[in-house]
């Protein structure tokens, strides 16, 4: 792996902290997102990150230079994040926000068989009106959404098991990655435990 010019570096391995990657905090300690491990020591040595925990038991070699693996680093300049990218409908939110389960018949994505599949559906149709809005989308597997088409729902038969909602931005965003307890720790700080109980409860932290 090429790091720099001239640098030949030795992976530390894939292992599954590897697979996740390192948490990138704000320069205002808020939780970004998960970057590769390379991505993030080219942050510190162009000296744009800082390094606040490390895997110490992993590490980038070359010849002459050794880094520890980073876990979680933290931007030495603010990147601002406009609040509307913040809250977007997509189908990864919009998916982790109904736990990836049909909320029509209930039917979870891991009992899905076939060309089954879940979709985005809108209990108000676009063709009559309806908005691609967190309260008019749902999650459903492709049955009930071909079984509903373009009436609503209890045009189609179909009850909503759930009152649409929009969802916690923070909440859901590292709902669908995996985290290490010491990643978990600096979200927790910045947003609380119960987030970090959220995670747990979905089982995106990895013990």
């Amino acid at each position: 792996m090429e790091l720099r010019p001239g640098k030949t570096w030795r992976s530390p391995g894939r292992t599954q902290v590897g697979f996740m990657g390192c948490l990138a905090l704000n320069a205002s300690y808020e939780p970004l997102t998960l970057v590769p491990l390379q991505r993030a020591v080219r942050l510190i040595m162009d000296r744009k990150a800082e390094v606040l925990e490390v895997d110490g038991r992993r590490a980038f070699r070359s010849e002459r230079v050794v880094i520890p693996v980073p876990l979680v680093i933290r931007l030495v300049r603010f990147v601002h994040v406009p609040r509307r990218f913040r809250r977007q409908v997509t189908n990864t939110f919009l998916f982790a926000r109904d736990n990836y389960s049909c909320q029509y018949c209930g039917c979870h994505r891991s009992e899905l068989r076939g060309r089954q599949f879940l979709t985005r559906d809108h209990i108000l149709p676009l063709s009559r009106g309806g908005g691609n809005t967190w309260f008019n989308v749902v999650t459903s597997c492709s049955p009930c959404n071909n079984r509903k088409g373009d009436r609503l729902p209890e045009e189609a038969g179909l009850t909503l098991r759930t009152e649409p909602r929009e969802p916690n931005h923070v909440q859901l965003v590292w709902a669908v990655r995996r985290v290490t307890p010491i990643q978990a720790k600096y979200i927790g700080m910045f947003y609380g435990e119960d987030t970090v109980a959220f995670l747990v409860s979905k089982g995106e932290l990895a013990l």
